[in-house]
């Protein structure tokens, strides 16, 4: 294993400026988060642009890659299609993790394992592979769920967000049984009312998941996802994570 952080953690600046920030912070890899934000990096903008998108991707390799957040906006047919140029862009850069949200509650079950097997399809025919995330609000709340999910989806992975379980409506289930499926993991701070708190000020058992995660060989990252708060300074806090998660390894 080793820690990783998300470019989601200074979302003020763009590539490849938030990547010299991330040096900075002592960091060595990063995780990219693809929004609609008017860069070449943008999900819709990727396909025409795709060489310039390239160039931007390869320009961040100052730190290594471990995977690209996926925030497509598009519906229908265009979100599969940005997804498809995203799939050749995390090949073309050697990114193999794509991390995208679940379908929000109340999704019919199977209309939801016939899109997340297509995305894993449309992944593999690239050589990278999909890690839905754990998320508050979308059926992947729900350990059991995400079970159920990863079994039906083959090839289908998590990305393990211990703080949205820790937080949300199913805290009482042990994640022993999603841990096989883990190809990521974001970490935080939090309390059972407060999705994220200062680092320290917490409850998350960081150690606890590491040794989860070790027990099923897991070797991959421990990305560091702490949203800007006007409460604390920012890089203050992500190097005080860094520092905390390295004396785990």
């Amino acid at each position: 294993m080793y820690v990783a952080v998300s470019t989601d953690c200074i979302p003020d600046q763009i590539m490849p400026d938030v990547v010299s920030s991330l040096i900075d912070l002592e960091f060595t890899t990063v995780e990219i988060v693809l929004r609609e934000d008017g860069t070449v990096l943008s999900p819709s903008r990727i396909d025409e642009n795709f060489q310039d998108a390239f160039q931007l991707a390869v320009r961040s390799h100052r730190l290594d890659v471990c995977s690209y957040d996926v925030r497509i906006e598009a519906q229908g047919e265009e979100y599969f299609e940005q997804f498809d140029a995203i799939c050749r862009l995390g090949k073309a850069t050697k990114v193999v993790t794509l991390i995208v949200p679940s379908a929000e509650l109340g999704t019919p079950f199977n209309e939801e394992v016939e899109r997340l097997q297509r995305l894993v399809d449309c992944a593999e025919a690239e050589g990278v592979r999909v890690a839905m995330k754990s998320q508050i609000g979308r059926l992947s709340e729900d350990p059991d769920t995400v079970k159920v999910l990863c079994d039906n989806v083959k090839g289908l992975g998590l990305t393990l967000d211990p703080s949205h379980y820790y937080c949300g409506p199913h805290s009482n289930k042990k994640l022993d049984k999603i841990m096989e499926y883990v190809f990521h993991c974001h970490l935080r701070d939090s309390k059972k009312d407060q999705l994220q708190v200062r680092v320290g000020q917490g409850e998350i058992d960081y150690a606890k998941i590491v040794s989860q995660l070790g027990a099923v060989g897991y070797n991959h990252a421990l990305s560091v996802h702490v949203s800007p708060d006007p409460s604390f300074e920012q890089r203050g806090e992500l190097r005080k994570l860094r520092l905390l998660l390295e004396t785990l390894l």
